[in-house]
């Protein structure tokens, strides 16, 4: 089954893939900037990774503080790394950029900045991220030219891949969008890190949605993943799928991570726990789904800070690509997938309690059956690999978590 999907979506991405045209591509408005120090850092002699290099369009170029960003300023950690964050203007694009930021590594973003929601969120996020030292370039992964000369620009030691095109339900409204985004955009990165010298470890967002229909739980990383139940899922079951076959063929290092529903600060205004908290507001009416027979429909909500704290153990761990030249010497490069879940699932109806507790007033609830368009009753994680391998253990209740996301959204409206 697996493989029939992996044969459906690459007939898809043949037709439905095409290169982006020179005049839609945006323009670079600016690279990289590196910080050379950090906290609990050791100093180092080694000088940081080729960051020299800055090819710009001088239109839209902050000329100094490019310069300023690729001069040392001190000593680096021995761990030092060079990160290209895709998706960077997104939730945990956000989040990721500036925990490898704050804690000394150098961080570059990549964005198309679409509107499949309010673009005006995702440029706060970008002006959050520019507060930083982390800037953003616009564009997108399909962009081959763009990769290439970002590639060409700075000699990337890690790659977090988190471009994606999100959302289980839009996928019936818009399904080429997930196709372009979520494989055509894998491939594009993959062929372009497959062929440097050295090639960057890569640590990509896969998602939970790769369960589908499977009813055993918790769910386990080898659980069977070949009953999706969206296309959102099938895309990215069909990215292990790829990601298996460039490990093996080109020798590089894929660390896939499948988060559970995350939510917290800078969240995404399409998930549940965002809408509710707007609606409630408001005083408009929530849409409250359930099963068949009034079962509540369960997730296993994951902060935030949670999955921060996954992808950046993720990278840490990752291991090299070691190319083709190391596998004919008989070396291996990693091939991982793990759980980035709370592990404690709760009901919509509980989530729903705890918003109205903290907003100080009562939903208006739409109850109803949950439609046939991709969505599962019930997610719940079992992350003892995660905890084995990468030191991954979350420490966010839900009622914790909604409390900093309330925050930070009634400071937000008002802002707005």
């Amino acid at each position: 089954m697996s493989c029939s999907i992996l044969v459906v979506f690459i007939l898809l991405f043949i037709f439905l893939h095409k290169p982006s045209s020179p005049a839609s591509k945006s323009p670079i408005q600016s690279i990289v900037k590196e910080t050379h120090s950090t906290i609990h850092s050791k100093p180092s002699s080694a000088p940081p990774a080729s960051l020299e290099r800055v090819v710009f369009n001088t239109e839209h170029i902050w000329k100094n503080d490019v310069l300023n960003s690729v001069t040392p300023r001190g000593s680096i950690s021995d761990h030092h790394k060079v990160v290209l964050v895709t998706g960077a203007a997104g939730f945990v694009g956000t989040h990721v950029s500036l925990a490898l930021k704050r804690r000394g590594d150098s961080v570059v973003g990549l964005d198309n900045f679409n509107r499949y929601y309010d673009p005006k969120l995702k440029r706060s996020r970008q002006d959050l991220l520019l507060n930083e030292g982390v800037y953003v370039v616009e564009g997108d992964i399909n962009d081959m030219e763009l990769l290439n000369r970002l590639f060409d620009t700075v000699r990337f030691t890690h790659v977090m891949h988190l471009a994606a095109q999100a959302g289980v339900r839009y996928a019936m409204k818009n399904p080429s969008s997930y196709i372009h985004s979520n494989i055509a955009g894998f491939v594009s990165l993959l062929e372009v890190c497959k062929s440097l010298n050295p090639k960057p470890a890569i640590v990509w967002a896969s998602s939970s949605s790769v369960y589908g229909l499977n009813t055993k739980l918790p769910f386990s990383e080898e659980d069977r993943t070949d009953q999706p139940a969206s296309v959102y899922a099938a895309t990215k079951k069909a990215d292990e799928e790829i990601a298996h076959s460039y490990n093996h063929i080109y020798g590089l290092s894929l660390t896939g991570l499948r988060f559970f529903t995350v939510y917290g600060p800078w969240g995404r205004p399409d998930m549940a726990y965002f809408e509710f908290t707007k609606n409630i507001l408001k005083g408009k009416k929530i849409t409250v789904f359930q099963g068949p027979g009034g079962v509540s429909v369960g997730r296993d909500f994951t902060y935030i800070d949670d999955v921060v704290k996954g992808c950046v153990a993720a990278l840490d761990t990752a291991g090299k690509s070691i190319g083709r030249e190391g596998k004919r010497k008989g070396l291996k490069a990693p091939l991982r997938v793990f759980n980035i879940g709370n592990t404690s699932p709760e009901s919509v109806e509980k989530l729903v309690g705890i918003l109205e507790r903290l907003l100080k007033k009562k939903a208006m609830r739409d109850v109803q059956e949950m439609p046939k368009n991709g969505d599962v009753m019930f997610t719940h994680a079992n992350i003892s690999l995660a905890a084995r391998e990468l030191g991954y253990m979350p420490t966010t209740d839900l009622e914790t978590g909604l409390k900093k996301f309330v925050e930070w959204y009634v400071d937000w409206i008002q802002k707005d």
